[in-house]
């Protein structure tokens, strides 16, 4: 049997799930074998996102939002009082593209796990990414 894997995530895959992304499938048929894993910020952010997206179009915000809360379910939280100590180095690491982020890179480097992103700005940052298109060859690796 495989080790248990570990893979962070990116508040945009929070947000495609919201939006109905086959996100939460895949979630749902690995979660025996792969823990996932979000920086609390990202699920903030995703909220806000959410909430502007509602704002703008035909999107039940209520329904939205709870289907985000849903995540939580599946997604454990990391609480900044976990990676804070990480912000210094997480801040190096991405500097050059987006220092907001820092909680995402201090997430990683905490958990030593990759990242499922569709952010380009974690792309040369030494941080081990996938994208949606390809994320099921790792989870299928677990």
């Amino acid at each position: 049997m495989n080790e248990r894997k570990d893979l962070v995530l990116d508040a945009n895959i929070l947000i495609r799930e919201v939006f109905g992304s086959q996100i939460e499938r895949l979630l749902k048929i690995h979660e025996e074998v792969v823990a996932f894993y979000s920086p609390e910020i990202c699920f903030v952010d995703a909220g806000r996102r959410i909430t502007a997206i509602a704002a703008r179009g035909n999107v039940d915000l209520a329904a939205s939002l709870l289907r985000l809360d849903r995540l939580e379910q599946i997604v454990r939280v990391v609480y900044r009082s976990d990676y804070e100590a990480l912000e210094t180095t997480a801040s190096d690491r991405i500097r050059s593209r987006d220092i907001s982020d820092w909680p995402i890179v201090a997430t990683w480097l905490l958990l030593d796990a990759p990242l499922w992103t569709e952010d380009r700005d974690f792309f040369g940052c030494g941080i081990a990414t996938w994208t949606t298109n390809n994320v099921e060859l790792y989870l299928k690796s677990a």
